[in-house]
């Protein structure tokens, strides 16, 4: 006789093993009709799982976080069961769900096309009408081995013989005549995928991910609970693609990137400018708030990295080269080493703390070659980096000042909506857990103490601490993981640092490492999309183009431009024999918020007629209205 808690804490008996879908009947007949799976006791499950003892057991609908991750995860077997209806002899690999869809590989000597992609998402379409019962079945090893042999799918016998041991049992699901090796758990029946799906592109994919291995074909879908989001969905990447930030570098000459430096970025002036700026506006704020800025060496000696843990932990992403002399140094991967050895430069006192050390340190990591992607992925970069070495006391205080400052700023550059990741201890760590429950503890006491909420993503900190990770939401609904803090006690630990406490004993300090937009060319990439590279005033690499309808006129464009430059203003004239349309255009392409229009009235009057970026006729003004409205 089982005893099912539900969520709200209530309890139902029941005389004899029960399933999932049956507990959701057992309730009323609407949540049976919603139901896609369960969870009893944390775990998801099938519908049809079965209840033996007592439980926590909640019932999973369309409205459920996880709902979207079984959806997708079906769709990618539809589309499978789907392919090989319509080409038989093509073996399926392996399907599943990814952020925001599905994908699955094929083996097929035949190359997909366009064509056969339409074919194969309304054969999906179809399939989904039949309504088939999806249903878990359990196959012996050996027989599984065999199953899957007999019908050709040497890749799934591959896949039993390396992934299931010995001995256990075969999780296989079946839809009508259709069935795959999968964990799941899936959905009742295809009926319940719907229609918010598509197929969207082809792509190769080794076996495995080793490109020892043969090629594969990869079909890559989207799955969304219904036809709306979907259709939001495909707007966002049509968004998306008009606002991709390496097709903006171009078009507004801010950056380029080349074969021969890959995941490094040539600056161009206007990308420059509006990089400094980015600096400019940090270090402002990092000395209001208390940081003194530092610089360490790009190169290091390898022992400083072994003594740190990230010769250990993450040689394989650094540069590294051998002297003659048979020294071995490591272009920097991050700051953090060089400024433990900052701070242990001179005696430090309880009076010194906390002393937070800013630093805009130049990184080096070896990143694929796959996996660069224009300023959002590359392998030299700039980070807004700073430590900050306090005592056990200080600790959640300086760690609530960084999160105020964090958001703060975000504020300041059109980001409200910041969702708040914490990441505790991982299993490949250095330090005692007594150390990592300070840290922790450290953290979450900052959160709840400013009422902030936040998603745990359990065993995700860094080797050294546990973290946090700032989220930012773009203006087409994209997340971007953008700053973090970590808290550490190894590190100051490892490196045997020091400052004298008011007793006069040694004492070690808590290290705060934090970054603020994280890496200044991701961010540059992050803004370029969020504003379609049309930035705030205070932003744009160009502030106003100056322009005359005559050459008469050019003397006096020419002044006011050294006028504006004088006050600050980020300005350039446009003195070509052109139509003064055809510049304000050009301009206007250029996303430069103001066009000065010069004709003889304004040589006249010592004024300027002004245009806002989006057309708009802000009349004729003096200059110094005009750099009033700029800095306004």
């Amino acid at each position: 006789m089982p005893q099912i808690t539900l969520p709200d804490g209530s309890k139902r008996d029941f005389e004899q093993s029960v399933s999932v879908m049956d507990i959701a009947a057992d309730i009323g007949p609407g949540l049976a009709k919603a139901t896609l799976a369960g969870k009893v006791d944390g775990r998801l499950v099938d519908a049809s799982f079965v209840v033996d003892d007592d439980a926590e057991v909640a019932i999973v609908t369309g409205r459920d976080d996880e709902a979207l991750e079984l959806l997708r995860h079906d769709a990618a077997h539809v589309m499978a069961q789907a392919v090989q209806e319509l080409y038989p002899g093509t073996q399926v690999t392996i399907g599943p769900a990814i952020e925001d869809g599905f994908y699955y590989d094929f083996a097929r000597e035949e190359p997909f096309t366009p064509d056969d992609l339409v074919e194969i998402e309304k054969r999906m379409h179809e399939i989904v009408k039949r309504d088939l019962p999806i249903v878990r079945e359990v196959f012996d090893r050996d027989e599984a081995k065999r199953v899957f042999g007999d019908i050709g799918e040497t890749y799934k016998v591959e896949i039993i013989d390396d992934i299931i041991p010995e001995g256990e049992e075969v999780s296989v699901y079946r839809q009508g005549d259709w069935f795959d090796v999968c964990r799941g758990p899936h959905l009742p029946s295809t009926g319940k995928l719907g229609n918010g799906f598509k197929v969207m592109k082809v792509a190769g994919a080794y076996w495995r991910g080793d490109s020892n291995n043969e090629m594969l074909q990869r079909i890559y879908g989207t799955a969304w609970p219904d036809k709306k989001q979907l259709k939001a969905y495909l707007h966002r990447l049509e968004e998306a693609e008009k606002r991709d930030h390496r097709k903006l570098g171009r078009q507004l000459d801010l950056f380029h990137l080349h074969e021969e430096a890959p995941g490094s970025v040539f600056w161009h002036p206007k990308g420059w400018a509006l990089f400094n700026k980015l600096i400019e506006y940090m270090r402002r704020r990092q000395e209001q708030a208390g940081y003194i800025e530092v610089n360490t060496p790009d190169v290091m000696d390898r022992s400083l990295w072994e003594t740190s843990g990230h010769w250990e932990n993450y040689r394989e992403h650094m540069f590294t080269t051998t002297t003659e002399d048979e020294r071995v140094f490591a272009l920097k991967p991050m700051n953090c080493p060089g400024s433990v050895l900052m701070f242990a430069q001179g005696l430090k006192s309880y009076r010194d703390l906390p002393l937070r050390m800013a630093e805009f340190g130049k990184v080096h990591r070896y990143e694929p070659s796959g996996a660069l992607h224009g300023l959002l992925r590359v392998r030299h970069f700039t980070q807004d980096d700073a430590h900050i070495y306090c005592t056990e006391e200080q600790m959640e205080q300086e760690c609530i000042d960084v999160i105020e400052l964090i958001l703060d700023i975000y504020k300041d550059f059109g980001f409200d909506d910041v969702v708040i990741k914490f990441s505790d201890r991982p299993e490949n760590r250095i330090g005692s857990d007594e150390v990592w429950d300070k840290l922790e503890g450290a953290l979450k006491g900052a959160l709840d103490s400013m009422g902030r909420e936040y998603k745990l993503f359990p065993g995700e900190g860094a080797f050294y601490g546990p973290k946090l990770e700032f989220v930012l939401r773009d203006a087409i609904g994209r997340d971007w993981q953008c700053g973090t803090l970590q808290v550490d006690m190894n590190l100051p630990e490892r490196f045997d640092i020091s400052y004298v406490g008011e007793d006069g004993n040694r004492l070690r300090p808590v290290m705060l490492h934090r970054a603020l937009f994280g890496s200044l060319e991701r961010f540059f990439g992050i803004l370029v999309e969020h504003y379609e590279g049309k930035f705030p005033v205070w932003l744009a690499p160009v502030q106003a183009a100056v322009m005359n309808i005559t050459d008469k006129q050019a003397d006096y464009v020419q002044k006011v431009e050294k006028m504006l430059k004088n006050q600050g203003i980020r300005a350039i004239s446009d003195l070509r024999n052109e139509k003064v349309g055809f510049k304000i255009r050009e301009h206007t392409l250029q996303r430069v918020p103001y066009m000065i229009v010069v004709g003889d009235r304004e040589v006249e009057t010592e004024s300027v007629a002004v245009r806002g970026l989006g057309g708009e006729d802000l009349g004729s003004m003096k200059v110094d209205a005009f750099v009033d409205l700029v800095n306004q």
